[in-house]
């Protein structure tokens, strides 16, 4: 896991380990925290009434928890599990997920180069001050390559084993959306017509992303756009959509259009 600061804020989501059950709460130890001592009192495991503290926890289990309140002075951390929803829990062991996977490939870099823990630390604080966490940096890294690190004044070897190693290891993540067009023209170079608006739709580019229009059967079409987030695919696609609509429509054919999914 990547360094954290000396205590949680209020409000935090953090990953502990149960160290010790007694019958008004659980002690935990919290893994992002240097193994700092947080308290989850029975009141906030459940929003019903606990009986047995043991149906929800077990020592030694790794549980997903919400700071709640800090106090420095006492090195007292209250914790809730009660407050964690679902989906909050999901997003947590993902981000814990991803930061494991990155400190593997800084680890691949740094055992192939020999670095010493002075380099590698220096090393790390600028990805993650360039990047906001070492994950989005290998993510970058895998996704554009080299380029992204150049300002960072790292060593090329540095650069080119972690890129090498970030692209073996990290799988880009893409999204895909598509819809259904149908498309008619009556004038005599149709056909054409059709096939220049559909060009000039796979044409469009914008941050990467990739438009495909697949041949239905006439008179539809399927057009998917492939981006590295919906915010970019929504954008490439409404804006392909509305190149096909211009051309047909205003060559006096017809057109529309249905989103899948």
């Amino acid at each position: 896991m990547e360094e954290a600061s000396n205590f949680p804020e209020e409000g935090e989501l953090i990953l502990a380990t149960v160290k010790s059950i007694t019958p008004y709460g659980v002690y935990v130890t919290l893994d992002e925290y240097e193994d700092m001592n947080g308290f989850l009192h029975i009141s906030e495991i459940s929003t019903g009434w606990v009986k047995n503290i043991e149906k929800y926890v077990r020592l030694g289990q790794k549980i997903v928890l919400k700071v709640i309140r800090v106090s420095k002075q006492r090195k007292e951390v209250d914790l809730s599990l009660r407050q964690v929803t679902g989906e909050e829990r999901r997003e947590k062991l993902i981000e814990i997920k991803k930061a494991e996977k990155a400190v593997g490939v800084m680890n691949l870099v740094e055992s192939k180069l020999n670095l010493d823990p002075e380099a590698r630390m220096k090393y790390r604080e600028l990805l993650i001050e360039e990047f906001g966490s070492l994950y989005d940096a290998v993510e970058e890294v895998s996704r554009k390559g080299i380029k992204v690190l150049q300002k960072l004044n790292l060593p090329q070897d540095y650069i080119s084993t972690l890129e090498a190693i970030a692209k073996e290891k990290i799988m880009a993540p893409t999204v895909e959306i598509h819809g259904i067009m149908e498309l008619k023209s009556n004038s005599s170079d149709g056909i054409d017509k059709i096939k220049s608006a559909l060009l000039e739709a796979e044409n469009v580019k914008s941050s990467g992303a990739k438009v495909t229009i697949r041949y239905l059967g006439a008179p539809r079409y399927r057009i998917e756009v492939k981006a590295d987030n919906y915010k970019i695919a929504e954008k490439v696609l409404d804006l392909s959509v509305q190149k096909v609509k211009g051309r047909i429509e205003k060559s006096g054919g017809s057109f529309s259009f249905k989103r899948e999914g």
